[in-house]
C-alpha cells in the first residue's frame, strides 16, 4: 500500500537541539557546575514522567530548584529551559512542499516547556502539520506502542500507510512494531531523496 501520512519527529529532524545551551546558561547565573546541572535535568527520573504529562512545570521547577540548593524565578527558569532549539533547513523546507500530498503529523516526545517554546519558534513550519501528537498531551513516550497507535488513529489510515521519520533506531523499531513504516533520520542523508526511492512524491 502506498504511504498516505508522513509521521516527523521533532527533535534532530525538523529542529535541532542541545541542553547545553541551557545549563550554560544556568551554570551562568548560579554557579553551580554545569555538569551537575546536566546531570540533574537529564535524570530519567525527572524527564520520562515530565514528558509523559505526569509532571507539572511549576513541579519540575521545586524539583529542580530543591535539588541544586538554589532560588531562581520560575519564569527565569522556564525561558532558560525553553529556548535550546534551531531549525534544520533541510526539513523545514521539505515539509511544506509535501502539504496537499500527504496528511503531515508531528510525532514528539517533549514537555510543556519545550512545546511551547517550539511551537512558536517553528510556527511556520508547523502551520503545515494536521496534528501535532505531543506525548506529555497523551501521556505515553516512544517507544511504547501506545505512542504510534495514537499517532495512527490521528492519520486516519491504516498502519502501513503510515511513514514515522525519527533520528532515533529504537522509536523507529517501535513504530514498525505496530506496523508503521519507519524511516531513521540522519542529518546530511539527503532525506528528500530517501522519500522518493519509497515513492513519495516531493
Amino acid at each position: 500500500m502506498s504511504i498516505q501520512t508522513i509521521i516527523f519527529d521533532f527533535g534532530n529532524v525538523i529542529g535541532f537541539f542541545d541542553h547545553r545551551r541551557a545549563t550554560r546558561r544556568l551554570a551562568q547565573q548560579t554557579g553551580l557546575p554545569e555538569e551537575m546541572l546536566f546531570d540533574t535535568l537529564l535524570d530519567f527520573d525527572l524527564e520520562d514522567p515530565f514528558e509523559a504529562g505526569l509532571l507539572t512545570s511549576a513541579e519540575v521547577f521545586t524539583r529542580l530548584r530543591t535539588a541544586w540548593g538554589i532560588t531562581i524565578p520560575d519564569a527565569l527558569l522556564d525561558q532558560t529551559l525553553a529556548d535550546i532549539f534551531w531549525p534544520n533547513p533541510e526539513i523545514c523546507d521539505l515539509v511544506p512542499r509535501l502539504r496537499g500530498r500527504y496528511r503531515l503529523l508531528l510525532g514528539s516526545n517533549t514537555n510543556e516547556i519545550h512545546a511551547r517554546q517550539f511551537r512558536r519558534q517553528f510556527a511556520d513550519v508547523l502551520r503545515h502539520l494536521d496534528h501535532l501528537v505531543l506525548s506529555f498531551e497523551i501521556g505515553t513516550r516512544k517507544p511504547k506502542a501506545a505512542f504510534f497507535e495514537h499517532c495512527q488513529q490521528r492519520a486516519g489510515c491504516a498502519p502501513e500507510e503510515c511513514l514515522f521519520i525519527d533520528d532515533l533506531e529504537a522509536n523507529i523499531v517501535g513504530a514498525r512494531a505496530v506496523g508503521l513504516q519507519g524511516l531513521v533520520y540522519r542529518h546530511g542523508e539527503a532525506l528528500p531523496e530517501r522519500l522518493r526511492s519509497l515513492g513519495i512524491a516531493i
